[in-house]
């Protein structure tokens, strides 16, 4: 018996005496950075080796272990791996290429907050469990930090807090390409802003007119903000209430923005075509020297006019220029000298051309109504107002486009809708028919850039519609 236990004895310590070497092993192959690793497994192994001793060992067991061939041979890794799979990290990446990590970076959370309506940086600061006097050591510390004060429901807010519960950096995302990051120091925040930059691909649409130009869009699966850009293309020239038929058409072809090879958006139409009763609209947009980018036709004639066709977008008209017209409150023959445009209460109105209000107030009949003098020689009116835009009032300067009031029924009016008259030297003009001259075409010397930017747009446009043959479009390329 006593023989027995001394055989046992002397095949633990034989076992402690493989593991301890095996550990030295371990501890000289593993990347000597990972001083801390290599102390946990000597101390594991030894305690394993400890615990073989005092506890009661199978020897049929043991002895089939070591004599089994079918199992395949075990490496110094496989082994280390059941006794800290923490070592698995330290095998797979190479430490001396990976950046440096601080313990304070290390030890730190994310925490990710959607802005909605009525959210102030405050409010969003209380959401993130941070105190208010974070909020004023932010705005003191720049005056990019300052346009935190103005936030957009759908942006993000994103803060790296650490253990201790301190502010590390705020991240403000803003869109898909546009961010802004303030990282905290012993002074303040650090400002960085990244600005990303999209790929641009292009791609063809076609609507074909078979009721509004909005529904035939729709049924076309075009998004309403391209139909709202394809309208400003053509709004100098075509009234897309009276002037688009059934059987009409618009190709355009307009940019798409990828980033890391994903579409995120919609970009500017490029070039757009409207044909109607074998007439033919072009436009291609041009991007000058300055940055500034305008819609011309492909011969370089501005597509903007001195005035809009309309004052409101889509809308009816639901009393036409008229100078023998029966009124239809006073019952008699009274001149109608402007287009009333039915439209919902509130409904923007916009200043045709560029101008001065001469008049915003309470006139008889036309209710709220403004006026603009157009040069010397042009004048609108816009009456039956429900009110007036910020900032419209006598003397002021409006820009064509500008919102100069909204839709109402004041004055003699039975519903909600638009009077708008069109002055040429005092005499009224029908807004519908009277005749716009052309903004400024591209200058001579300007000629060559233009062309060089804009024919691939018409060239594009021309193969999706089938007028250019693949050896026009090649030698186009």
């Amino acid at each position: 018996m006593l023989g027995y236990f001394s055989l046992k004895t002397s095949k633990l310590r034989m076992k402690a005496s493989s593991i301890t070497t095996l550990a030295d092993r371990l501890t000289n192959a593993l990347h000597p950075r990972h001083v801390i690793t290599h102390l946990a497994v000597v101390i594991a192994v030894t305690v394993l080796a400890f615990a073989a001793m005092l506890l009661p060992v199978n020897n049929e067991a043991s002895t089939t272990q070591v004599l089994d061939d079918t199992l395949p041979p075990r490496t110094v890794s496989e082994i280390a791996l059941d006794l800290n799979p923490a070592v698995e990290e330290a095998m797979i990446f190479d430490h001396s290429a990976a950046p440096e990590v601080t313990p304070a970076e290390t030890n730190t959370r994310w925490k990710t907050i959607s802005i909605k309506p009525g959210d102030t940086l405050s409010t969003i600061f209380q959401q993130a469990g941070l105190a208010n006097k974070e909020v004023h050591i932010l705005l003191n510390s720049s005056k990019q930090a300052k346009t935190l004060m103005t936030l957009n429901p759908g942006q993000q807010l994103a803060f790296l807090i650490g253990e201790d519960k301190q502010l590390q950096k705020i991240k403000l995302v803003k869109s898909q390409l546009e961010s802004m990051t303030f990282t905290k120091t012993q002074t303040g925040y650090l400002f960085e802003s990244l600005v990303r930059t999209p790929d641009i691909a292009f791609n063809f649409a076609k609507i074909t007119i078979d009721s509004s130009l909005f529904q035939s869009a729709n049924k076309a699966g075009i998004p309403d903000k391209l139909t709202m850009e394809l309208a400003s293309v053509f709004g100098w020239d075509v009234d897309f209430v009276l002037d688009i038929h059934e059987g009409d058409t618009f190709n355009f072809v307009y940019e798409e923005l990828i980033l890391d090879g994903k579409k995120i958006g919609n970009g500017d139409i490029v070039a757009a075509e409207f044909n109607k009763k074998g007439m033919s609209y072009q436009a291609v947009r041009y991007t000058d020297k300055d940055g500034s980018s305008r819609y011309f036709t492909p011969s370089g004639m501005s597509m903007r006019k001195e005035f809009l066709r309309t004052p409101i977008d889509f809308a009816q008209i639901s009393s036409p220029f008229n100078l023998k017209r029966m009124h239809p409150i006073l019952h008699k023959i009274r001149a109608h000298k402007g287009t009333d445009y039915a439209a919902a209460m509130g409904t923007p109105v916009r200043a045709t051309g560029n101008g001065r209000v001469t008049y915003a107030g309470r006139k008889g009949g036309y209710g709220n109504v403004v006026v603009i003098q157009h040069g010397l020689v042009y004048e609108t009116v816009y009456g039956h107002l429900s009110k007036y835009a910020h900032g419209i009032r006598d003397g002021s300067k409006v820009t064509q486009g500008q919102i100069i009031g909204y839709v109402g029924m004041t004055g003699l009016a039975t519903g909600p809708h638009l009077h708008y008259e069109f002055h040429v030297n005092g005499e009224v003009r029908n807004p519908v028919t009277v005749k716009f001259a052309n903004s400024s075409p591209i200058s001579t010397s300007e000629k060559p850039r233009f062309l060089a930017q804009t024919q691939r747009y018409t060239t594009q446009l021309a193969s999706y519609t089938n007028k250019l043959t693949p050896t026009q479009i090649a030698l186009s390329e």
